[in-house]
């Protein structure tokens, strides 16, 4: 099976500290995960409304995957100007980039890989696919639902107990070593390997 030739990963989540261990940044989460594992650092980039990095991936066969890492440093509902500016610069389709973002579909502890479909409400994903369209790849990361829609906006702005914060590292850490086989044995290998928990 072919490897899915990525090369922009984007985490969504909202700037400044007192959100950044909430639920509704474990996309910030991710990519700041995957930018410590790698080496690669981060730097203000205000031409692309962001953070920017950039990674040298070495891929098991020894093959090496550069990869643009992109934390929008716009609120989450304007993510998707963030996503175009850096795709159209480096002429990036959105079948080359992976957007993870928490999901309240999911509970804590639980990720998917998905290529495409709808945003679920998620404003995130809305404001990117008005941007890049909706055929990208997603890594849903799981935080769980509080039980009824009018509790949404403040479960996700809140964080997660220390129970479930541990659950949605753990997921993290499982989708790192997932990346790579999704850039090289493509995405049935890799969902596979991140759908199966230890």
């Amino acid at each position: 099976m072919t490897g899915v030739a990525l090369k922009l990963v984007v985490g969504l989540g909202n700037p400044g500290g007192k959100y950044a261990r909430t639920r509704h940044n474990a996309g910030w989460w991710f990519v700041e995960a995957l930018a410590r594992r790698h080496g690669a650092e981060f730097r203000a980039d205000p031409r692309h409304q962001g953070e920017v990095a950039r990674l040298r991936l070495t891929l098991p066969g020894g093959a090496v995957s550069e990869l643009w890492l992109l934390k929008p440093t716009t609120f989450m509902n304007k993510s998707g100007g963030a996503v175009a500016s850096l795709a159209h610069f480096h002429r990036i389709t959105p079948a080359e980039m992976l957007i993870a973002h928490d999901d309240l579909d999911l509970p804590p502890g639980i990720a998917r890989f998905k290529l495409g479909g709808g945003h679920g409400g998620h404003n995130g994903l809305r404001d990117t696919s008005l941007t890049m369209g909706p055929d990208y790849w997603r890594l849903r990361l799981g935080i769980g639902h509080p039980g009824h829609k009018d509790l949404v906006v403040d479960y996700v702005l809140q964080r997660a107990a220390i129970e479930d914060e541990g659950a949605i590292e753990a997921a993290v850490d499982r989708s790192l070593d997932a990346l790579p086989v999704l850039l090289v044995e493509g995405a049935e290998k890799a969902m596979n390997r991140l759908h199966t928990k230890d």
